[in-house]
């Protein structure tokens, strides 16, 4: 199965889109010519009959029975050079909004503030994007009162390129004036697809024991979120198993990865578990399409498994699924601090594009 979601319903207005349809043989398409055309540009508005996308040459409005595929692409390059270095900050901040699901999702401008029950600081924060539409001191004052009736802290996840000052952005300054705390800064990375799913794979001691046994554990990747990947990401962090399957289903197409060990290969790695009883993943991740790009998180390896590889091997696992599909740039956050995380990320080609901060507003 894709995991380009082909619907247009499943794009939301605003997006860049490519749509391929059908000429009108009586009108557009030449007797002898293409019998199709592409439109490329912002999807403007959808209805039951009708899209109409903005591009370079101006509005152009397709029938829907005429649509033959259509899907969101990336956004287009602010400047030369790689591509996925080449995204603007905002327009990379866009891209990885919908890749982690929310509870609740609300509009003020072009702002989005979301809501999740404090599971994650991205799923309970602002995505500050563009103009709220109102002069920023009243946004802020309609953000404290949004997250105050939900009894959720304030948040907002505050973007620039890495190393940025929280306090010469107009909006950071307003927040820091305020009382806010600037704190959990985050580096995002990207890369593309195909550098991180090609070249040999990082084999650490369990690929290398695995491998002389016999049974190199499998990398197993499905759509579905099942109750084995959430009770291993639920030794990573407290979390409302109902809430946490909203938010890690919540994007517009995911996948969930994990390396399961037990039984005899869990005997020959040595492990002295329940896995060695009844194989459990011992690791985990995800991958969530949007905006045409592929983001990786929720990466996680049980203590007495990690140094041995299974990160690595469940990232390139996803981003080779990626790829297969069409996807050819890859996003991820990864906290500053993390050196060693950022060794890993960045030995599979990942580079250093932009970072965050969440600002946290006072309590009361």
């Amino acid at each position: 199965m894709p995991l380009v979601p082909t619907p247009l319903d499943a794009v939301h207005l605003g997006a860049r889109v490519v749509v391929r349809s059908r000429l009108d043989p009586l009108r557009e398409a030449p007797h002898d010519g293409p019998s199709m055309t592409d439109a490329v540009g912002t999807l403007l508005s959808r209805s039951e009959t009708e899209v109409v996308v903005a591009t370079r040459h101006g509005d152009v409005t397709i029938p829907v029975d005429r649509i033959v595929a259509a899907k969101e692409v990336p956004p287009r390059p602010s400047r030369r050079g790689a591509a996925h270095l080449a995204v603007s900050v905002d327009d990379l901040q866009r891209v990885m909004g919908p890749a982690w699901g929310a509870v609740e999702r609300e509009r003020l401008g072009d702002w989005e503030l979301r809501a999740s029950s404090g599971f994650t600081q991205r799923g309970n924060s602002v995505l500050p994007v563009g103009s709220p539409g109102l002069p920023l001191s009243d946004a802020v004052d309609r953000v404290e009162q949004w997250y105050a009736v939900r009894g959720l802290p304030a948040k907002v996840a505050l973007a620039g390129p890495v190393g940025f000052e929280p306090g010469d952005d107009p909006l950071g300054a307003e927040l820091l004036d305020r009382g806010w705390t600037a704190a959990d800064r985050t580096l995002t990375l990207t890369a593309a697809t195909g550098t991180v799913a090609g070249g040999p794979a990082t084999a650490g001691p369990t690929d290398a024991t695995a491998r002389s046994a016999g049974a190199e554990p499998e990398v197993r990747i499905t759509p579905d979120l099942d109750d084995a990947w959430l009770d291993a990401y639920a030794l990573s962090r407290p979390l409302d198993r109902q809430v946490a399957a909203r938010v890690l289903t919540g994007s517009p197409a995911q996948l969930f990865a994990s390396i399961a060990v037990g039984g005899g290969l869990a005997q020959r790695l040595g492990l002295d578990t329940p896995a060695s009883r009844d194989p459990r993943p011992v690791a985990v991740g995800r991958l969530a399409v949007a905006g045409g790009w592929a983001g990786i998180a929720a990466v996680w390896t049980a203590p007495a498994m990690r140094g041995r590889g299974l990160a690595t091997r469940i990232t390139r696992s996803l981003a080779a699924r990626a790829g297969a599909d069409g996807i050819r740039l890859i996003h991820l956050q990864v906290e500053a601090d993390n050196a060693t995380a950022i060794r890993v990320y960045e030995r599979l080609g990942f580079e250093r594009h932009s970072s965050y901060v969440y600002l946290t507003a006072p309590r009361g």
